[in-house]
């Protein structure tokens, strides 16, 4: 997740909102009815192609008892001479080596799964740069280049496309019509798996009328492919639209998303009891954990972030102990944070 986001006032939590086929969505939290046809389950992927979508994914589960994830693109882009408000996925066009040699260096710390370069690779975001017709080349460019990087090191780790926000609010509270925002999605997720992604990582949501637009977004572009979601959590312990982490891995996992979590945040503390309530409200849905290196302070117009990778490696821990199957890191981390992780984990399992 970079930190080039629309910054908006949050509209006040609750109420209702259009879904597919004109349904409404409790926006604190309630699934609702839905069409099983858009939100298929996990047996009805599995029939659609006999597996084929997701027979890596199965095979890492079935692999790691904990998954690393990678950490922060944003981060080591700025560090590169990325400046604040310029479009990180540009630079799969013009620093493709940059990009590149930030996913090789994850992949040498030990992770297993890493996120494209796309964060803010949809229509809308794109569209505040003037390059919203380059949707497609834009995520397919940073998807292959992702893959050259995985299969010179082996090809064991996966690939995530990652779609993040759309940067408006769906309807009543916004202007984003929820079928608008369904199509945004679909464009972005076809992009990704044109590239040759392994899986879709839907992250930083707060609102669960826009995270149900973007599920409903990938299953219409891609209906058996694994599918990550994780949502953003505040101090109070709900995201910036008041759905709390109970409320989250319900409707997620009813959806049909293959793992549920957290992202961003103010640091591991604040994740940590995200991932305890949801593993006490949902045993068996299999959680994600991948907080910023503690709050971010603004210095001399760049974010930074305190948590050392000691720090981050003991509470990787903690995030395993609480119930997480995959870990990484989010904004603030490197790949010295997350060799740090790999190896407190690594100990934990021959223990």
């Amino acid at each position: 997740m970079t930190m080039t986001r629309r910054s908006r006032r949050p509209p006040p939590a609750g109420g209702v909102g259009p879904g597919g086929n004109g349904q409404q969505i409790d926006r604190s939290g309630a699934p609702g009815t839905f069409d099983p046809a858009a939100f298929p389950t996990l047996d009805a992927r599995l029939r659609l192609d006999g597996g084929a979508a997701s027979a890596r994914w199965r095979a890492l589960l079935d692999e790691a008892t904990t998954i690393l994830s990678d950490g922060a693109m944003g981060t080591m882009l700025f560090a590169a001479g990325l400046q604040f408000g310029d479009p990180p996925e540009v630079w799969n066009l013009t620093q493709p080596d940059v990009v590149r040699r930030v996913h090789r260096g994850y992949l040498e710390a030990g992770s297993r799964i890493l996120l494209t370069n796309t964060f803010g690779a949809n229509r809308l975001r794109l569209g505040l740069h003037g390059l919203d017709r380059r949707v497609s080349e834009l995520n397919r460019t940073a998807a292959i280049l992702l893959r050259v990087e995985v299969e010179a090191a082996g090809g064991r780790a996966l690939i995530a496309g990652d779609i993040g926000p759309t940067g408006e609010i769906v309807a009543p509270l916004g202007t984003l019509d929820y079928g608008e925002g369904v199509a945004v999605f679909a464009e972005q997720a076809a992009a990704l798996v044109a590239g040759g992604v392994d899986l879709i990582w839907v992250e930083t949501m707060s609102d669960l009328l826009e995270i149900r637009a973007a599920i409903e977004g990938v299953r219409r572009a891609a209906p058996a492919i694994p599918l990550i979601t994780t949502m953003t959590f505040d101090t109070r312990g709900h995201t910036m639209m008041g759905v709390s982490p109970e409320q989250a891995v319900q409707a997620l996992s009813t959806w049909g998303a293959d793992a549920v979590g957290g992202n961003c945040g103010n640091g591991p503390d604040e994740m940590l009891p995200v991932i305890a309530r949801m593993r006490a409200a949902a045993p068996d849905v299999i959680l994600v954990a991948k907080s910023n290196a503690g709050m971010p302070e603004l210095v001399d117009m760049r974010a930074v972030y305190r948590a050392d990778p000691a720090t981050m490696a003991g509470q990787a821990l903690a995030m395993q102990e609480a119930g997480a199957t995959i870990v990484g890191g989010c904004c603030g981390t490197t790949p010295d944070h997350l060799r740090a992780m790999a190896e407190v984990l690594a100990a934990s399992s021959t223990a």
